[in-house]
């Protein structure tokens, strides 16, 4: 695409999101396309792990800005352009809907859903189009979102968070996978995390009287006590009397097949034990990320499928090791994908409680892969994609609407193709984003707070960050810079229950919540409702008319998420936005209703895991109903 003769280019101003795995690939692909004028914003550094993929970054550079260094990088081979990196997070004070207003097109390379609906807002406000990206191993996709022309980002429901339910996690599991978050949520969690949190690890039964005398401490290390029997201890309790415990209840396995406890005398011996618990050689004499317990006892390939004494032998070490190379971090530790130490001690201890429960062990590169929620990236799709999103771009620019396309990379051709377009689809008419339709909060207005509605509903369900909460003209809540009069005042009103807040908040009461950073508003229409199910839905509330919705499998109990937070457990590579089951209306442009199931085709989901989709019947056949 020649650079001198394509003035929309040449003159566009571009905002980048993102210089990942996508990211690096666009800024690559922009600068030679003739782009002169580039913006580019990421919040993070280069880390080792992604030289395999990221190609505008060497080893000398790890630990530096990915944005400075991606800019600096493509400026050897196009020094004549402008590129401007900016080293910090998107939803950041600076980067408001003013800032936005500056570009002609804003492309996203981003590996979460928070910040992509965050930029979607803000596109939206600014009115500036939106191109959106996603890879996940061989798939991906490119979308293009036109404020009033195309649906937005949020127009459609995104895949949640895989969670699981609690009881199959602490008392059922079937999967490796229910076994890893026990491991990674539950025990590691409760023995380098937090020390106050709740969790079924320390009582299995009903009957505490029932347990042992010491249970509640029984996770307490004090400091005169042999870290080796200390680990021994926790061993025997978590995969032996816990066990035991959960056998009791006769019930349970009327048609399951019957755990196996397990204890440490079982698996090794005292001599072993004490050899396991004492050795403390140069490779484990490292400090934070470098303590490895593979290292400490010789185990070298990380594909190897541990024997269940290696395994308690693993878990042993690693417990040691933290406990005498990083006692400091104890308290305050979370899982890590990227932490040696910890991906070996929750692999140990996931592969431990597998076998007690008949379940196949795996190797630790396949436990790392399950814990950190990672699909392993391919350079080439990134490439492909990046390609797509500049001409994208370029279509956008010189505003070809017509043309527009959704486009997605599939793994296997689909008649014969690899890359399937579809024309983009309207707004939908209840988003309450971009159409400002109400949505509808079910609630005990007697026995929930402000606070429930502003933690688990307006932050992480509808994605905003600095809100402000209005009942009619009173003002109930304000996040931000806020005078400490103020602060003071709506902070008592979090503590208040919604029908004895100053302004009451009670069944047919309609909400306004605005996020001034994003210029988002919609209505909350508030429905009292007495009693909820504690088991599907453990919030105590219910959110209609959103985009998100809770899919099937989660509603089936309160549960336990893989990697809860949507943002950073992906290996930077993203989420695929899904269309599942959607109609395509055909060119006939026909509105009889009754001749809708023969002129609408559906799309189907090619891949359940990511929510990608192909189109059901003859390509030519399925063209959306041009956008106006």
């Amino acid at each position: 695409m020649a650079s001198s003769s394509s003035s929309p280019i040449k003159d566009a101003k571009v905002l980048m999101v993102g210089a990942g795995g996508i990211g690096c690939e666009l800024l690559k692909t922009l600068a030679l396309s003739g782009f002169s004028d580039i913006h580019i914003i990421d919040m993070d550094t280069i880390e080792v792990s992604n030289l395999n993929r990221q190609f505008l970054f060497r080893q000398s550079h790890v630990g530096q800005s990915k944005a400075k260094v991606a800019r600096d990088a493509v400026l050897k081979f196009r020094p004549h352009i402008n590129i401007t990196s900016y080293h910090a997070n998107v939803k950041g004070p600076d980067f408001n809907v003013d800032f936005f207003k500056q570009f002609n097109v804003v492309l996203n390379g981003l590996d979460n859903l928070d910040a992509r609906r965050h930029v979607n807002r803000l596109c939206l406000a600014a009115d500036v189009p939106l191109v959106e990206s996603g890879t996940t191993g061989f798939l991906g996709q490119v979308t293009v979102h036109v404020k009033g022309r195309t649906e937005c980002y949020e127009c459609q429901p995104k895949p949640a968070p895989k969670t699981y339910p609690v009881c199959t996690i602490t008392s059922t599991p079937s999967k490796f996978v229910h076994c890893i978050v026990w491991a990674k949520d539950l025990l590691f969690s409760k023995l380098f995390g937090d020390k106050n949190q709740d969790n079924d690890l320390n009582v299995r039964s009903s009957d505490a009287a029932s347990s042992s005398k010491n249970v509640d401490d029984i996770f307490e290390h004090s400091k005169d006590e042999d870290i080796t029997q200390y680990g021994r201890k926790i061993f025997d309790h978590v995969f032996g009397y816990n066990i035991e415990l959960a056998l009791s209840n006769e019930e349970t396995w009327k048609n399951r097949n019957r755990p196996k406890p397990i204890y440490s005398k079982d698996v090794l011996s005292d001599e072993l034990a004490k050899q396991n618990g004492n050795l403390d050689n140069d490779n484990a004499s490292g400090d934070g990320l470098s303590v490895s317990a593979m290292a400490s006892l010789g185990m070298k390939n990380p594909q190897d499928i541990w024997s269940l004494k290696e395994n308690s032998r693993i878990l042993l070490e690693a417990l040691r090791l933290f406990f005498t190379k990083r006692e400091k971090e104890i308290g305050n530790l979370s899982f890590d994908k990227d932490d040696q130490l910890a991906v070996e001690f929750v692999t140990a201890a996931a592969n431990i409680r597998a076998a007690s429960f008949g379940i196949p062990l795996h190797s630790l590169f396949e436990a790392k892969g399950i814990a950190g929620n990672i699909v392993h990236a391919v350079a080439t799709t990134n490439a492909v994609i990046a390609g797509l999103i500049v001409i994208e771009a370029i279509k956008v620019l010189k505003n070809d609407i017509k043309s527009y396309r959704m486009t997605y990379c599939l793994e296997h051709p689909s008649r014969n193709m690899l890359l399937m377009p579809v024309e983009p689809f309207e707004p939908n008419k209840s988003c309450y984003v971009c159409s400002e339709s109400p949505i509808l909060l079910e609630i005990n207005t007697n026995r929930s707070k402000l606070k429930d509605v502003v933690e688990k509903i307006i932050k992480a369900k509808l994605g905003m960050s600095l809100p402000l909460i209005m009942n009619a003209s009173n003002l109930l809540y304000e996040a931000g810079d806020i005078e400490d009069d103020m602060v003071a005042i709506y902070n008592a009103n979090l503590e208040k229950v919604l029908a004895e807040l100053p302004s009451p908040v009670t069944g047919g009461t309609m909400l306004t919540v605005e996020d001034f950073q994003q210029e988002l508003k919609c209505n909350i229409n508030i429905k009292h409702r007495e009693e909820f199910d504690e088991e599907k839905e453990p919030d105590g509330m219910v959110l209609s008319g959103w985009t998100q919705p809770v899919s099937a499998a989660e509603n089936e109990d309160k549960s336990v998420s893989n990697g809860a937070n949507t943002s950073d457990n992906n290996d930077e590579i993203g989420i695929v936005s899904p269309l599942k089951k959607r109609k395509l209306p055909d060119d006939s442009d026909k509105s009889n209703t009754t001749d809708d199931a023969r002129h609408n085709k559906q799309l189907q989901v090619i891949d359940d895991e990511d929510d990608l989709v192909m189109l059901d019947g003859d390509l030519d056949g399925f063209k959306k109903r041009r956008v106006s």
